[in-house]
């Protein structure tokens, strides 16, 4: 997978080439490629924003570093993609990140991402960006973050992690939060006694049978009591 980040912090990311996905970057399996939108400005302080039109507090980030940006980095996907590119941009605004979201993206053959800082990004450019690749505005949650670099980190780990041999045991991914609608399961591991505190009988037993159902239980009492807005109809009642 291909995926272009674009943002005026470029070194925001360079925790992306550490560990799992550092590797996956190293053997091919992601080819990220990070830019400063900056580059696409022509005046010398590579001005990237701009007073809003109406009025109103903050400054607003100039359509045309993003358009002559997307124009070099949306049109290349590849020598022969199959797809248009997907093009996301962080945004309290936007529908809500979930693992059905990354699960879905971590399909995709090329992902650009567009960080966008002060009070947004003109509404113009995600017009135009439609002309060039599927846009999605997507949020991790109801809250404002300074820009969209730490969403755009968090987003790129959950895909990551999700495409084929960037972890090394898949079967790890199959029992983890979300993945079934249920929340993870407690794990534990030695020593089997820590500061009074035991690990399950169940989990001694070593009845694969027993440990599967305790932890189905576990992850539905887990649901209830956490997230019961995961849980349809009468299964959020408390535990």
């Amino acid at each position: 997978m291909r995926i272009d980040v674009l943002s005026i912090f470029p070194s925001y990311f360079d925790g992306l080439t550490l560990s799992l996905l550092g590797k996956a970057q190293e053997s091919g399996l992601i080819d990220l490629r990070v830019r400063d939108l900056r580059d696409w400005t022509s005046d010398r302080h590579r001005t990237v924003d701009d007073t809003p039109y109406g009025g109103g507090a903050g400054m607003v980030m100039k359509p045309e570093p993003w358009g002559l940006a997307l124009d070099e980095i949306a049109g290349s996907s590849g020598e022969a993609p199959t797809e248009r590119p997907t093009i996301i941009f962080p945004s309290p605004a936007g529908e809500v990140f979930t693992q059905k979201t990354a699960r879905a993206l971590a399909t995709r053959e090329h992902l650009v991402f567009g960080c966008g800082r002060y009070e947004g990004i003109d509404e113009r450019v995600f017009e135009y960006a439609s002309d060039l690749g599927e846009v999605r505005l997507i949020s991790l949650g109801d809250y404002v973050l300074n820009g969209g670099e730490v969403a755009t980190m968090a987003m790129i780990e959950a895909i990551g992690r999700l495409i084929p041999g960037v972890v090394g045991n898949p079967e790890s991914l199959v029992e983890e939060s979300h993945e079934d609608g249920l929340l993870e399961y407690p794990s534990y591991t030695k020593p089997a006694s820590w500061r009074e505190r035991s690990v399950p009988d169940v989990l001694l037993s070593g009845n694969h049978g027993a440990i599967a159902s305790w932890r189905r239980e576990q992850q539905i009492e887990r649901t209830k009591r956490r997230r019961p807005d995961l849980l349809p109809g009468d299964e959020t009642a408390p535990v």
